[in-house]
């Protein structure tokens, strides 16, 4: 009679462990753990795991390791476990929330154009161009470090994130330049320049194969933040400054008139017009040593020496 009783009490402590009498906290991954490790020779397992009167099969092959956690969540294979928003919004679908950002970046660009011009007497014109400049510029960012956290890309993200970013700066150039004139619009042209000469070496390279040639460098990453920012501190400046109000600008002759658009007091900072100015400057003197480093590294596919 002693082995029957063993092996009922045997039978009653698994039963525990595998019914609703167990832990609330059930997982298939720790009871795979717990059966490849019973299974060290890494032979497949099929589990039949009976809760709350339901039964949940699963089929895994183990070969020495954890077996991977199923997932619904459409992230990637490497994506950290899931914090606290993603937890509490499990529905949400987080994996398409990098291209959500790029839309709305995209969207943000005729919104800004408008707000340049329209309403006519707005106080605030300044402040809220600034904002939504930076914010749209802090998304640029953000998209791709969800994307490379979540181990999640998509063709048609890869292709309008750049786009939007060249879209965004463009737009808020061809502003800044049609308001302050040559002293602007002759870092924006260099800007923009070497903004399509970079895009069209990208793609004549990735058709000779050489893509990663003329990869994004460290001098293009720092041309991009200081592009952005230099533009974010420059319409935070309000329409009733202007170029004279800066005191080096008159030793420029023509491009150091102009720049007054509003007659009434606004809201803003009047003298961060100086320091971003000189921001602009140096983000196109970086524009064009990135942009050099580039063709450089492509001179010799460009002369068909490779």
């Amino acid at each position: 009679m002693k082995n029957p009783i063993c092996c009922l009490v045997l039978l009653l402590a698994a039963s525990a462990r595998s019914s609703s009498f167990s832990s609330p906290a059930f997982s298939p991954r720790s009871n795979l753990i717990r059966l490849d490790r019973a299974n060290p020779g890494g032979v497949g397992v099929s589990e039949s795991v009976s809760r709350n009167g339901n039964t949940l099969s699963s089929l895994s092959s183990l070969r020495g390791g954890d077996a991977p956690e199923p997932s619904s969540s459409k992230l990637g294979p490497n994506a950290p476990p899931p914090g606290l928003l993603r937890r509490t919004l499990p529905s949400f679908p987080w994996h398409s929330l990098p291209n959500y950002l790029t839309y709305l970046r995209c969207l943000s660009i005729p919104i800004f154009l408008a707000l340049c011009y329209y309403p006519v007497d707005f106080s605030n014109r300044a402040p809220v161009l600034s904002f939504l400049f930076a914010v749209a510029s802090i998304t640029d960012w953000f998209d791709g470090f969800l994307a490379r956290r979540w181990d999640i890309t998509s063709p048609f993200g890869a292709f309008l994130d750049p786009v939007a970013d060249k879209l965004m700066v463009s737009t808020a150039l061809i502003a800044l330049a049609g308001r302050y004139g040559g002293i602007v619009a002759i870092p924006a042209a260099v800007i923009m320049a070497r903004e399509v000469g970079v895009s069209a070496l990208r793609e004549w390279m990735a058709q000779q194969g050489k893509r990663d040639s003329v990869k994004v460098g460290m001098q293009g990453k720092v041309k991009a933040a200081l592009t952005m920012v230099s533009l974010s501190l420059m319409l935070l400046v309000p329409g009733n400054v202007g170029l004279e109000d800066v005191a080096w600008t008159k030793y420029l002759g023509p491009l150091g008139v102009g720049g007054i658009v509003e007659t009434s007091q606004g809201a803003g900072l009047p003298w961060m017009l100086g320091p971003s100015l000189l921001m602009l400057f140096a983000s196109a003197v970086i524009t064009i040593t990135s942009g050099s480093v580039y063709f450089k590294a492509a001179w010799p596919v460009l002369l068909g020496k490779e």
